[in-house]
């Protein structure tokens, strides 16, 4: 019966369930701890904006890869050299000498001034007055400050502009003769009646101003 109580409390002891070591204890609070300390550092890394900063910085090394692939590829698309067309143009003007120069068109076109450029009509005009047997006859210079084409156009024309200058002189009669300012009014509408006819065969006039070499009246 002694041993039989004595077992009792034996198997008893077996029954129950073991008590945990103090070994798996101090493993879970080393794995609490660096837990912890992963989340605090994380959480101030984040805070400062570290993560922001790295992204941003990857962002523009890869804006600067595509600037430098594409004046690759854009110096590839204009000759491979990188020059482009100022290449192309340095290596004309040197084969050539110089660089051709811009061709003239017409004064009234592009405004183009040149020198002074004076012609005389070979013979004097000859005309009577309006209502008078009185005659005038003057010989004519004009000038212009556009270039040789201009006198050109004068020689070409010449007589159909004698004839309209002496349209303009038979219309003025002894009266006007005693304006003061009589020549100049004259030499004005000369003027304009040379660049009429001018545009009406080149296009273009180009005549400023017209002067009197010779001017009689008897």
């Amino acid at each position: 019966m002694a041993e039989e109580a004595a077992a009792a409390p034996e198997e008893q002891a077996e029954g129950e369930p073991k008590k945990k070591g103090p070994l798996l204890k101090i493993i879970l609070m080393v794995v609490a701890v660096l837990l912890l300390i992963g989340a605090s550092v994380g959480g101030t890394l984040l805070a400062t904006g570290f993560f922001s900063k790295k992204e941003a910085a990857k962002e523009a090394v890869d804006a600067q890869l595509e600037k430098l692939e594409d004046k690759k590829e854009g110096g590839e698309a204009h000759g491979g050299d990188g020059h482009g067309d100022a290449g192309k143009k340095d290596e004309a003007a040197k084969a050539g000498g110089e660089a051709p120069q811009k061709e003239l068109v017409a004064p009234e076109a592009d405004s183009q001034r040149w020198k002074f450029n004076y012609h005389s009509l070979e013979k004097p005009l000859l005309s009577n007055l309006s209502g008078s047997r009185k005659v005038m006859q003057i010989t004519l210079t004009v000038m212009t400050h556009y270039d040789d084409r201009v006198i050109k156009n004068v020689k070409t024309h010449e007589l159909a502009l004698r004839a309209g200058i002496l349209d303009v002189m038979r219309q003025k009669s002894e009266a006007d003769l005693r304006d003061p300012d009589f020549r100049k009014q004259l030499a004005e509408e000369v003027r304009l009646v040379i660049n009429s006819l001018l545009e009406k065969y080149e296009g273009f006039g180009g005549i400023e101003e017209v002067m009197f070499t010779e001017f009689v009246v008897q």
